[in-house]
């Protein structure tokens, strides 16, 4: 029997689960006290004809079971071609069931390619917010493409002012790339407190999210238009490695465990499809999007498959320990298969790489030495060179590497190999800085200006807070950065802090303003 004959699809089994009998009741009205939809709502994964809609029925989020009685409510959902909702074109009932956190993920179909609607839940007497989406352009359409790219949103170091301006771009599309939520205990002395303690069990990452989709800001920008999410490491735990935790002192049973936990809330709170999986501890997020002929997503996932960071991790001179053992990998053999088979058999005028840590190698180091950090694509060497080598042979210079983690803005163009000066250019990866991780940010120092001299494939760096926008057509694509001075307090301002251009099939970036 194939591997493929072991896959449990765990939402649904969880859906069967939830028909047997027990003490929970289905209600076809609830009545409420609180608005049940707190948390708002939200769409993603968005294909020709459909998208994913989500909502989650929690009427007082911070609560256990976020104050939901236990009960199966049902809820209504309607998709319309305007706002006032005078031309409904699809609509349903969805029951929320109380294993899933009365989670909604309705994936509607037979809509018309390339087009907006408007969506709104309804339980009992209670109205949704209401949300736009777009579904993608139709099969071999050039249509152009306005997407935003954010990452990093630590509720206790920051506002989320830079979601509220993100909102307020109008982007056919949002792609997020990671620490969406930070698994911290709450501490004294900061912007806003985490709710509890360090989270650990499936209940605590649920309170941890809904503390997080409380926030008018984050709820304006999911509002706005579908996302594509992927996680990276706050997810669960602080630069985590497979079945590795952070302190080293968890068990990889204890470590399995906190990744099912982390995995099944994180899939609860996001406008993802229905996953397969052995278990929500091996729930696989890797996906691609396309829209239309013009560009293909590829959302990885750098944290479930890697092996663990070398040398003990941390910034590292190197070599050392078995850094550059080729038989070590970012992705997993897998992952690095699916992808770079890919992005040999995908037509599309760009492929887009969704994904957490900086490709390009930033040696800290000044002079002959050479110090880079292992968490990084400078941790797995070898691994990069595999990929950089299938976008050389593949896709040059129609690949772009989207890229946060980092909390600051870096432009950088990749070559075939970082190993030798005369290596081709083959993509181009920009680098987002935080939403609110890191507090207020700063100005490019001294130090790094010296450091990134002598790595003349790095064109800008900057530690200010924000996200960055693309235009992308046939013929270009266009990045520009826009930050905000100031998360600490509200009211900050946003700027367009720079402008890039990639021309398709020409190697190297150019800067435009």
């Amino acid at each position: 029997m194939q591997r493929r004959d072991f896959l449990v699809d765990v939402v649904r089994l969880s859906a069967i689960c939830a028909g047997l009998p027990n003490d929970w009741r289905l209600t076809w009205r609830p009545t409420y006290t609180d608005n049940p939809f707190a948390l708002g709502v939200a769409s993603g994964d968005p294909w020709s004809t459909g998208a994913v809609l989500w909502t989650r029925v929690a009427p007082r989020p911070l609560e256990p079971h976020g104050g939901m009685p236990g009960n199966r409510p049902v809820v209504v959902w309607e998709v319309a071609e305007d706002e006032a909702f005078t031309k409904i074109v699809k609509q349903g009932r969805y029951t929320a069931a109380p294993e899933l956190s009365y989670s909604v993920h309705v994936e509607v179909d037979g809509l018309a390619p390339d087009r907006w609607y408007f969506y709104r839940f309804q339980s009992g007497e209670a109205m949704s917010p209401v949300g736009r989406v777009r579904t993608t352009p139709a099969d071999g359409a050039n249509t152009p493409l306005r997407f935003g790219v954010a990452s990093c949103a630590n509720y206790e170091q920051g506002l989320f002012t830079a979601y509220g301006h993100l909102a307020a771009e109008r982007c056919d599309l949002v792609t997020h790339l990671g620490d969406y939520i930070y698994e911290y205990g709450g501490r004294d002395q900061v912007v806003r407190s985490h709710v509890g303690r360090e989270i650990i069990s499936v209940d605590d990452y649920r309170v941890r999210y809904a503390q997080y989709k409380m926030d008018p800001a984050l709820q304006a920008a999911h509002a706005m238009c579908p996302w594509l999410v992927t996680w990276d490491d706050h997810e669960i735990d602080n630069n985590y490695a497979n079945e590795f935790g952070e302190n080293r002192m968890e068990s990889a049973e204890q470590m399995r465990a906190r990744r099912a936990a982390g995995y099944q809330a994180w899939w609860e709170h996001q406008p993802v499809r229905v996953p397969r999986a052995r278990s929500w501890a091996d729930l696989d997020i890797r996906r691609t999007t396309n829209w239309g002929a013009l560009a293909r997503f590829w959302m990885l996932d750098t944290r479930q498959y890697r092996d663990d960071q070398a040398c003990d991790d941390g910034n590292r001179n190197v070599p050392c320990g078995d850094w550059d053992n080729p038989a070590r990998s970012i992705l997993g053999a897998q992952q690095e298969r699916w992808l770079t088979d890919g992005l040999g058999e995908s037509r599309a005028r760009w492929q887009v790489l969704g994904q957490q840590v900086m490709m390009a190698p930033y040696d800290e180091a000044l002079g002959p030495e050479q110090r880079v950090s292992m968490d990084q694509w400078s941790g797995y060497p070898r691994s990069r060179e595999r990929i950089l080598g299938a976008i050389a042979e593949r896709a040059p210079n129609r690949t772009v590497v989207l890229t946060g983690d980092i909390h600051s803005n870096w432009v950088n163009e990749l070559h075939a190999g970082f190993d030798r000066a005369e290596r081709p250019v083959v993509a181009a990866e920009f680098v987002g800085t935080s939403i609110a991780s890191g507090g207020d940010g700063y100005a490019t120092s001294e130090v790094v200006r010296q450091r990134i001299a002598e790595l003349p494939y790095i064109k800008w760096q900057t530690g200010r807070r924000g996200y960055y926008v693309c235009d992308v057509n046939e013929r270009e694509w266009r990045t520009d950065y826009r930050e905000v001075e100031f998360v600490t307090r509200p009211g900050a301002p946003v700027r367009t802090a720079s402008q890039w251009r990639v021309e398709h099939g020409r190697a190297g970036i150019q800067r435009v303003g």
